[in-house]
This record gives structure tokens, C-alpha cells and sequence, in this order.
């Protein structure tokens, strides 16, 4: 075995998973998702590896309180493809939000920072996403990240 294989599983033996929490409401998507995207790669951390799944788990609790940006809620559009002929179909943020799964929005918005394959997906796992302020991790005992007051622009305010 050579060197650099052993550095490599003593690399991804030695990432603890912390579990963070981040409360959405009131927060601004994009950067939201991309905070969330790089917390899931583990891009914070100063053993950080592209190859390992070295990340935190992310709880995000009020996702149904999420704000866009611009004229985003109404302009932007989800398209997706049943499979036959002509069946592409389409929905909007405020849709999605209107509806019962209204975290699929901030969802949607970090699967498509992350890079594809099967890692991203590994990663995308240890995402949790609540509309509620409710969740059932309590015992896992997440950190609250303190986001929102690092930058105004991440928050966005009712006009």
C-alpha cells in the first residue's frame, strides 16, 4: 500500500461530522445554499479533501420562511421531465413554497452546487431540511451558526 493511500484513509478516519444548525427565515436562498454546499464538502475545514466525504450534517429549520431574491418567486422556473413524449413540466418558487413540500426550494437550490456523482450525493444526504422550526435531532445536539448577522445582505427584510 502506498503512501498516499494510507494518508488518504487516515484523512477520512480522522473527519468527525459536526452537526449545525441554521435557521432560514428571513434568508436570502442563493447564499444560503451556497453556505450549506460548502459546510456539506467540508470546505471549511483545514483537512479539507475533494475526494473525501469530510462535511458536517446541516439541519436548516425554517425553510418554508426562505426569501428570494429580485423578482425570482414568481419569475424563476423548476423544469423537470416525466420520461414520454412531450412531458416536460414546470413550477415556480411560490409553488413550491405554497405547497407541502416548501423546503424542496432550498433543496433544489443546494443539490445544484454541489458537482455531480456519487460523492455529491453521499454528501447531499447529510442535509436535513425542516419547514418548521421543529426537528428531531435534539440529541445530536447541532450548533447554531450564527449566519445572518455576518453579512446584511444575507438577510432580507419584508418590502
Amino acid at each position: 500500500m502506498s503512501s498516499a493511500q494510507t494518508a488518504s484513509q487516515d484523512k477520512s478516519q480522522d473527519t468527525g461530522k459536526d452537526w449545525v444548525m441554521i435557521d432560514a427565515e428571513n434568508m436570502v436562498v442563493g447564499r444560503l445554499a451556497s453556505l450549506i454546499a460548502a459546510r456539506l464538502r467540508g470546505k471549511h475545514q483545514a483537512h479539507y479533501a475533494p475526494h473525501l466525504d469530510c462535511g458536517d450534517h446541516v439541519v436548516v429549520i425554517n425553510a418554508d420562511k426562505i426569501a428570494l431574491s429580485g423578482k425570482k418567486m414568481r419569475d424563476k422556473r423548476y423544469y423537470r421531465h416525466t420520461g414520454y413524449p412531450g412531458g416536460i413540466k414546470e413550477t415556480s418558487p411560490e409553488k413550491l413554497l405554497e405547497g407541502p413540500h416548501s423546503e424542496r426550494v432550498l433543496q433544489l437550490a443546494v443539490k445544484r452546487m454541489l458537482p455531480r456523482g456519487p460523492l455529491a450525493r453521499q454528501q447531499l444526504s447529510h442535509l436535513r431540511i425542516y419547514a418548521s422550526s421543529e426537528h428531531p435531532h435534539k440529541a445530536q445536539e447541532p450548533k447554531l451558526l450564527a449566519w445572518r448577522e455576518q453579512n446584511p445582505k444575507n438577510l432580507r427584510t419584508a418590502t
